[in-house]
């Protein structure tokens, strides 16, 4: 299979927003493996010396600015056959640092706890590629688990340009922190080819993500794009080796555990012989509910099952 790249720069990526009408910078086959590099933040939280920023960011900066508020992606990537209804796999090979540092910043009105801090506060950290971890100002070598906080495919036409920063049905703003290297993801499908991209590069982050960012990085990312015309999804779904990860995205809590709930039962039904009811029985008795972040206007939950517990049941 051919290998392709495509690398960050102000002809690759696109600042804020996704949109069903942005043309693809790489089209690639079904199957075929492609590298791709992402830069994060904004000309204001640059660190002043000391760290090395990589020339695509400076120049993102001097000839761009954002259509919405979000995140700079690289993409999109489109898979040649790949058709609107279809699903998108998306195999994440590898994930390499692609900066000496990241950031992190929380301030008021923002974050899990918007009326608790009054003044806004930007933190450096060093990364330490040898010893994959990361250094908090109070001596903590904090271990990193980079994985993308952004990817998605295309939104459907009829919702026009979109902000990167709440989830939804397409994928985006995810930060799942189990989608690191080795997961499968998959996104339902609203374009032809897809349109696939990635950004917000995150080293480290826990579940909730509470003051609104985690260590916020630039990555690199290798990635196998399949098509696949048998799966229909409503919303992404994922698969570590060891377990199935159902995803649903709303502002209301309560809603995003109903629809990660009932996409799980209807896998355990769809791979298994078992009925609703016993499906849902195995959740309740199996399956972990995690809040996914709650910070980015739609908030997250998803519900994880170990395969274990259903393989060779159909």
């Amino acid at each position: 299979m051919a290998q392709h790249r495509l690398d960050a720069a102000p002809q690759t990526v696109h600042w804020g927003y996704f949109d069903a009408q942005l043309a693809p910078r790489l089209t690639i086959a079904s199957g075929e493996s492609v590298t791709i590099s992402t830069v994060s933040g904004p000309p204001e939280v640059m660190p002043d010396a000391g760290f090395t920023i990589p020339d695509a960011l400076p120049a993102i900066h001097a000839t761009m600015t954002p259509r919405l508020p979000g995140h700079i992606c690289t993409g999109p990537v489109a898979v040649a056959g790949l058709r609107a209804g279809q699903v998108l796999e998306v195999r994440i090979d590898a994930i390499d640092l692609h900066y000496d540092w990241g950031y992190n910043t929380l301030g008021p009105l923002k974050g899990a706890l918007p009326d608790d801090f009054t003044e806004n506060r930007l933190m450096h950290i060093p990364l330490d590629r040898a010893r994959m971890t990361g250094r908090l100002p109070w001596g903590l070598d904090l271990p990193l688990a980079p994985f993308f906080g952004v990817m998605a495919v295309a939104p459907p036409p009829a919702w026009g340009a979109l902000s990167t920063l709440p989830p939804r049905r397409n994928g985006g703003n995810l930060d799942n922190k189990e989608l690191v290297a080795g997961t499968t993801l998959y996104l339902p499908c609203f374009v032809d080819g897809g349109n696939f991209s990635v950004g917000d590069g995150h080293g480290a982050q826990g579940d909730g993500e509470v003051c609104i960012t985690a260590i916020e990085t630039g990555l690199i990312g290798q990635f196998t794009l399949i098509a696949r015309p048998d799966m229909a999804l409503d919303w992404p779904m994922a698969e570590t080796p060891t377990h199935l990860i159902t995803m649903a995205f709303d502002p209301d809590l309560d809603d995003c555990v109903v629809i990660a709930l009932r996409q799980m039962i209807n896998e355990i039904t769809a791979r298994t012989g078992l009925s609703r009811e016993d499906a849902y029985t195995l959740c309740s008795l199996a399956a972990d509910l995690r809040i996914t972040q709650v910070v980015n206007g739609n908030k997250g939950v998803h519900c994880m099952l170990a395969k274990a517990l259903i393989e060779g049941s159909a």
